[in-house]
């Protein structure tokens, strides 16, 4: 005998029609240029099962079980699972039947015949439910670049040249006694001559006026 659960629960009555599964292909079609059309396949969208049956009060020799909850408690079962927004499972076994299948209620359409308060009709729109798979990337950030050397925001002063030191000769003077005023080495006199060449030819001589450089 077929037993046909929701969420655990029996339902009185089995579905009328046979219950088929419809699982459909998520392929794309493309086309390539010299190639044509070429398929490209995906994975395979959610499954869907639609149940249409009764929920009664009454025990008909069709009906499941010998003692139903009334059957306004199904119907308000089946509100109550989908305000929790929670998955449920549709289990269908017997005469060879074998469907165990996590779901989600995507529509839930119970209706009532004039004059049968205690019957509901409905139809009912399962599909597949899987759990979200959250893959978690790591993130590796680059380090971060030496700073780049900047250019000093102060002016850069030109360096002025060291003042040209002169000394003007004077009547009595000679290269020895310069020197030693300004060396404090009389032999460094040869320092003069050699900045003063253009002037001076015999360091014995030199004339009171001449403006020499001393380096």
């Amino acid at each position: 005998m077929i037993k046909t659960f929701l969420n655990g629960v029996q339902l009185p009555v089995n579905p009328f029609e046979d219950v088929t599964i419809k699982a459909q292909g998520n392929n794309k079609q493309f086309d390539i240029v010299d190639l044509g059309e070429v398929t490209k396949i995906g994975k395979r969208k959610l499954k869907e099962v639609t149940i249409k049956s009764l929920f009664t009060d009454n025990v008909y020799p069709f009906s499941s079980i010998s003692s139903p909850l009334p059957a306004k408690t199904y119907v308000d079962n089946i509100y109550e699972l989908m305000e929790k927004q929670s998955p449920t499972r549709l289990i269908i076994t017997g005469d060879g039947m074998d469907i165990n299948l996590p779901c989600s209620i995507e529509q839930f359409s119970p209706s009532q015949h004039f004059g049968e308060t205690n019957e509901y009709y409905y139809t009912l729109e399962l599909k597949e439910f899987q759990e979200p798979v959250i893959k978690r990337v790591q993130i590796i950030k680059k380090a971060a670049a030496a700073p780049t050397a900047q250019a000093s925001k102060q002016p850069v002063r030109a360096t002025k040249a060291p003042a040209t030191k002169t000394y003007t000769v004077k009547k009595g003077d000679c290269l020895w006694n310069i020197a030693k005023k300004y060396y404090g080495n009389g032999s460094q006199y040869t320092k003069i001559v050699n900045a003063n060449k253009s002037k001076i030819k015999n360091p014995s001589l030199i004339y009171p006026g001449w403006v020499l450089v001393i380096p």
